[in-house]
């Protein structure tokens, strides 16, 4: 699986921006795709995922101002970020969870994109 990520950018505080990921490769085994954030010297932390039944997850600091959704057609999925906070500036990463195989042995594998930097603004 390959995941193209865009939409980053300079925001002002109380700005939008929209993240796109575009899958491709063995799309069709993707269990689970959304984003992953980062700041220098912490650690990457959950921001949002959708599984493939339309579950989503939502770290509590970005619930009520985010929302994922995907494109199962474009095999893209995208976040919508509003409300944006300086301390959600990152380098914002594409995550795939992908799960293959007989029920006997399943196999688990996890796929990241580029990442792409989303600075707010005070």
């Amino acid at each position: 699986v390959q995941l193209q990520a865009s939409g980053g950018g300079l925001v002002q505080a109380g700005g939008s921006l929209r993240l796109s990921c575009a899958a491709s490769g063995r799309t069709r085994h993707i269990n689970a795709i959304g984003w992953y954030r980062q700041v220098p010297a912490n650690q990457r932390e959950l921001v949002a995922t959708v599984t493939s039944d339309g579950v989503t997850n939502y770290a509590d600091s970005t619930k009520g101002r985010f929302t994922i959704s995907r494109d199962h057609a474009k095999n893209t999925v995208y976040l919508q970020m509003n409300s944006l906070k300086p301390e959600d500036t990152a380098v914002y990463y594409c995550y795939a969870k992908v799960v293959f195989g007989p029920v006997e042995a399943v196999k688990e594998s996890e796929y990241w994109g580029q990442g792409t930097e989303v600075t707010v603004s005070s």
